[in-house]
């Protein structure tokens, strides 16, 4: 039986990993990184917790169990990566060569040293590729030509937005840009352009420049679907190839329910 590790944060991205991996008889071990992670995931036979500053202890562990490839899925928290951090002799080593404290660095580094010792950490879309966006419209209503002017100019602020890394998210309508996701993150931005905007909206979502798919693969689920809902958006437009569309029937179905159009575009 084929085997795969999967370093475990919080959010039900895992869960979905785990299913596919069971339906193609693919044996995971899970290594998590959080006490607030699923409690599903936390009842697999193979759960494992560990500290990320553990890394010489995670190695270890992925390697007796003969353990070469790896998936990183589900959120990081900023607020307790650090202020948690337990490190082995390894992880001081590695802490003392990384330029800066970012989560994102540490994840890097964490990378490069499981790289050293023949470990490929694979896309986040390893089994998941089902889930991946379509460049395609995927409800009955479609946008209009107007609509699609919004969205021309809503992918061109969402892409400025993602390269100074402060967002991936902005609202627009007749073709404005009404509202910029920041620290808040995308719910708070959907809120905040209702508020502003009022009815009609378009959520346009794009990835980085640069997205690295081994650590941030964004994705659209329900819960956006009904924060658009929430405030009566007209659509939501998602990058194709770049990013993941969850419980996607789901989606389409209350998405069309409520008379919102659901897109992926190749950028």
């Amino acid at each position: 039986m084929k085997k795969v590790g999967i370093i475990v944060g919080n959010g039900k991205l895992p869960l979905y990993f785990l299913k596919e991996a069971e339906a193609q008889d693919i044996e995971v071990y899970i290594i998590g990184l959080f006490d607030t992670i699923e409690d599903e995931i936390k009842q697999h036979k193979n759960y494992k917790r560990f500290n990320i500053g553990q890394i010489g202890e995670i190695t270890k562990y992925l390697l007796l169990n003969d353990i070469v490839e790896v998936v990183m899925l589900g959120k990081v928290e900023k607020s307790v990566l650090f202020q948690e951090m337990k490190l082995d002799y390894f992880g001081e080593e590695l802490m003392k060569k990384l330029p800066d404290k970012k989560d994102e660095t540490l994840l890097f580094g964490v990378i490069s040293f499981l790289r050293l010792n023949k470990i490929k950490v694979l896309p986040q879309s390893h089994l998941l590729g089902s889930m991946i966006f379509s460049n395609k419209c995927y409800t009955k209503l479609s946008p209009s030509k107007e609509d699609m002017e919004t969205i021309k100019i809503g992918i061109e602020a969402a892409k400025a937005l993602s390269e100074v890394d402060a967002g991936q998210t902005v609202v627009c309508k007749d073709s404005s840009v009404v509202a910029l996701e920041g620290i808040e993150g995308t719910d708070k931005t959907i809120e905040r352009a209702g508020e502003y905007a009022g009815a009609g909206c378009v959520i346009v979502k794009m990835a980085r420049p640069q997205q690295d798919m081994r650590v941030d693969i964004p994705a659209v689920g329900i819960q956006t679907v009904k924060k658009a809902v929430e405030i009566k958006a007209k659509g939501i437009v998602a990058e194709a190839k770049k990013m993941l569309f969850l419980d996607s029937k789901e989606c389409i179905e209350l998405a069309e329910k409520n008379n919102i159009f659901i897109i992926g575009v190749k950028i």
